[in-house]
């Protein structure tokens, strides 16, 4: 009876969204949070739920791509150009929307007692130093840094190696790892209603309800950016390119990959659901097996808006003046920071001190920002995190969908709306 119970319990779970779980989640964590704080063990789940995520997606990456290169590198065409091109120009835009915002609305912090000590890029030479070391980093110590820069050279050495004389059977059997590894992922962000009460009941907890009222009018600034950028800027881009409306596949976009990415916040482990959303849009998968694994490594729009407003946050707070030219030079340094900003330790954040050296802010007081980010990572870091992922999708779309117009081939069915 119990074994009955027990199954149809696990059967409806599986059957109920992921999304209404999630946030039956979230509801439960915070209810848990204010009546029973002190029962810390709750947490555990959340750092078991991240812990696993942050295990499994250095693998997931290095997989997935060597896979897709040991089997049919030949295929990364025009489209991949495209992609690679929307990444970078996405990515710039985001910071020349995230300094127009702070011209427009301009924050200061309470910096708080105690800096970190936490060591950062100091500057545009370090950045570049730091990509190239990660680039040729050993394999092995990237997947255990998930040093995804590393990862991605490596992966695509090893790929285009066995592409070169393995057989067919080793090709497919790299296949079959990369799906298994996908599975995983699958299984774990299955298993997300649990991680996210965890999470959501030690920042309740910790910090109260109230956790954000000091920053409100800060992440009012970074959310408006990430929003106008979702919804404003990348479908102007995608309407331009595929002369269609662009808000049905940015809908779906969103509405599979960016949800699910901002309760997860990783875009590695967002990869799978990823993988699977392009396989419902009709897309070629020895392509978007190759440019999604790679926009969760380099397309990060999140990430440029958020190292943008933060410095310039800082530059505010100690009165130092901004002038039109030292801003341009703080969106490219922000858009290349951004797309390194996966080989990091601690992702977008640990980059701002490097852009407030711009302004000659010290790294004691940056990195004081630094801990403010920190602060209100939950909601900036989720929103980051699903901006860049159902980014992934939408341009990998984008791209496949233009060379089907230059073939004469009409597009899906949806798009015509």
């Amino acid at each position: 009876m119990k074994s009955n119970f027990l199954s149809k319990a696990v059967s409806t779970y599986n059957k109920t969204s992921l999304i209404l779980r999630i946030f039956i989640g979230i509801v439960i964590g915070a209810l848990l949070g204010i009546l029973i704080p002190s029962q810390q063990w709750l947490g555990f789940f959340g750092n078991l739920f991240v812990g696993a995520l942050k295990a499994v997606a250095p693998v997931l990456v290095f997989a997935l791509v060597t896979a897709s290169l040991a089997k049919g590198g030949a295929k990364l065409d025009n489209r991949f150009r495209t992609v690679i091109f929307l990444y970078i120009i996405t990515t710039l835009l985001a910071s020349f929307v995230a300094v127009t915002a702070s011209f427009l609305f301009p924050q200061t912090i309470t910096l708080v007692q105690e800096a970190e000590t936490t060591a950062a890029p100091t500057g545009i030479a370090e950045v570049l130093k730091n990509l190239l070391i990660n680039a040729v980093s050993n394999p092995i110590d990237s997947l255990i840094r998930a040093n995804y820069i590393g990862i991605l050279v490596w992966a695509s050495l090893f790929g285009i190696a066995l592409k070169s004389f393995a057989s067919e059977s080793t090709q497919r059997g790299m296949s079959d790892i990369a799906e298994a590894v996908s599975k995983i992922v699958r299984w774990i962000i299955n298993l997300a209603p649990f991680g996210i009460l965890g999470l959501v009941f030690t920042t309740v907890a910790t910090n109260g309800v109230g956790i954000f009222k000091n920053y409100s009018s800060l992440l009012a600034v970074l959310i408006g950016s990430m929003l106008f950028m979702s919804f404003i800027v990348s479908p102007l881009i995608v309407a331009i390119i595929l002369r269609c409306n662009p808000y049905p596949l940015v809908w779906r976009c969103i509405k599979t990959s960016g949800i699910t990415a901002f309760f997860t916040r990783s875009s590695a482990a967002n990869i799978p659901v990823n993988m699977e959303l392009c396989e419902d849009l009709g897309l070629d998968k020895e392509m978007y097996s190759v440019s999604i694994p790679l926009g969760a490594t380099i397309n990060m729009d999140g990430a440029a808006v958020t190292i943008a407003i933060m410095t310039l946050a800082a530059a505010h707070t100690l009165g130092i003046s901004v002038d039109i030219p030292t801003a341009i030079i703080l969106c490219l340094l922000a858009t290349l920071g951004a797309c390194g900003a996966s080989g990091v330790a601690g992702g977008s954040l640990l980059l701002i001190p490097m852009a407030c050296s711009l302004f000659g802010i010290s790294n004691d007081i940056s990195m004081q920002v630094v801990g403010v980010g920190f602060i209100i990572g939950v909601v900036q870091d989720s929103l980051e995190t699903a901006l860049n992922s159902s980014g992934d999708v939408l341009f990998t779309a984008t791209a496949e969908y233009k060379s089907w117009l230059q073939q004469g081939k009409a597009l899906p069915e949806f798009l015509k709306k």
